[in-house]
């Protein structure tokens, strides 16, 4: 019915089932859709038609709709639904969403909001949130499925079945012991390929990959993207089985931390997006642009003190916004490279030697080739061969001091247990400005006698 129709399409459709009241092919309509079209459909609607949009969806599907939008409209969806309906999809939805949701509520809502859901579900969602931010605790779920050791191949499928409906993910069973603790994983085609009357003591994984409740999200992307895994069991340091992250969690996490670094670099601050208010847009850069202001002034005093040079060589200006902006340029780009490899790699002494005799390599052969182009250039336009010579030079000792300092400055924060991203762009290029003034004006004084 609605497979050739576009989002914008469908929603006029809806549209036109909630005003004539028609919930059966509403209802139609909305089995064929997935959650996040379910929620851009729901966020295009105007205000009138919303209410009714919500009381035709069941409680599943207000879950995942739920689940799939920002948290204003959450809290809105909240307040429109009542108590008791309130509780009921609180109930169904990921614990580690509804945790991050109440996290942002006020103590007396966030109670509220608990009372209305099943003590159980009520308990977990608690514990979840007494973990630390952007933890594996904090992140995981309870609704995976376990099994005994002892289990028959034929009970593990009977159990699968049984939790279908519960559990997150079906793509791993995870084993415990009396103890609940981890010994064993199965997947789902180990249970296919078995026999009936297997035991999964026989056919399981002993040696588990797992990762603690404390451990910090972006450590958990990096083991799932290094063993590819759809989901990674959480232990306690009991090695008692707590919950379990799904793939689709990281994918949102690695989103998060490259948006965080993004920022970072640009020193842009951060929770700033499209909704941000001017004024908290602006609280939020000003810390970083004041100090790069005054990290600035630097370089004012500096041209400053070689004034006399400047105005005894006047061609000398033409080329000091090229020589301190391909500086900078150079350092950012080392920088951007060095934030991702750290992210990506496990760092050590000798991968750390080699990507910084690398960048050295690579400044040597960018600091050569364009400081021989602006040799050229400074030569033709300004008929000067010692001009030229002065402005090649300072370009390709400031390339390999731009590119060197983009490369050893995160690696040292990195080293210092600092989040190398704070080391952003703009820092990096004002630092580079003051070191590439110095260099032209050294080599300048040098050979002011053949300029003048």
């Amino acid at each position: 019915m609605i497979q050739n129709m576009s989002v914008n399409q469908i929603t006029l459709h809806i549209i036109k089932t909630l005003k004539e009241n028609k919930k059966a092919e509403f209802e139609t309509i909305i089995d064929e859709l997935q959650p996040y079209d379910i929620a851009q459909i729901y966020e295009t609607l105007p205000d009138k038609h919303r209410t009714r949009f919500l009381l035709f969806l069941n409680t599943d599907l207000l879950a995942n709709l739920l689940e799939e939008i920002n948290k204003e409209e959450q809290l809105d969806i909240l307040n429109k639904l009542g108590v008791e309906k309130t509780g009921k999809v609180l109930d169904l939805m990921d614990n580690d969403d509804l945790a991050s949701l109440l996290n942002e509520l006020s103590p007396e809502t966030t109670e509220q909001l608990l009372s209305g859901m099943k003590k159980e579900e009520s308990i977990i969602v608690q514990n979840l949130m007494n973990y630390p931010d952007e933890t594996a605790g904090r992140m995981m779920t309870n609704r995976f499925v376990w099994i005994r050791d002892y289990y028959t191949t034929r009970e593990a499928v009977d159990k699968l079945k049984s939790f279908a409906d519960f559990a997150e993910t079906l793509s791993y069973l995870y084993v415990i012991n009396q103890k609940r603790q981890l010994v064993g994983v199965v997947s789902y085609r180990d249970l296919l390929i078995a026999e009936p009357q297997d035991k999964i003591m026989d056919i399981m994984y002993e040696r588990v990959i797992s990762v603690s409740v404390t451990e910090d999200q972006e450590q958990v992307a990096h083991i799932i993207q290094k063993y590819d895994f759809l989901a990674i069991p959480v232990v306690d340091e009991e090695n008692m089985l707590m919950g379990i992250i799904t793939v689709d969690d990281i994918i949102d996490v690695v989103i998060q931390e490259a948006d965080e670094d993004i920022q970072k670099l640009s020193a842009g601050g951060k929770d700033i997006d499209f909704d941000t208010k001017a004024h908290i847009a602006a609280y939020r850069r000003l810390p970083w642009l004041i100090l790069l202001l005054f990290i600035g002034i630097v370089s004012g005093s500096i041209i400053s003190s070689y004034e006399d040079i400047l105005s005894k060589a006047v061609a000398l200006s033409f080329f000091m916004p090229m020589i301190s902006g391909m500086t900078g340029n150079t350092g950012t780009q080392s920088l951007a490279v060095i934030v991702r490899g750290l992210i990506s790699n496990t760092i050590n002494k000798r991968i750390v030697t080699k990507v910084i005799f690398r960048e050295l390599l690579v400044g040597l052969i960018i600091g050569a080739t364009c400081g021989i182009i602006i040799t050229l250039i400074a030569y033709v336009w300004q008929g000067s061969p010692v001009l030229g010579f002065v402005v090649g030079c300072s370009l390709f000792f400031t390339l390999i001091i731009g590119t060197l300092s983009g490369t050893i400055i995160p690696l040292i924060l990195y080293r210092f247990k600092i989040d190398p991203a704070v080391a952003s762009g703009p820092l990096i290029t004002t630092l580079n400005d003051i070191f590439s003034l110095f260099i032209y004006f050294g080599i300048a004084s040098a050979f002011l006698k053949h300029l003048m």
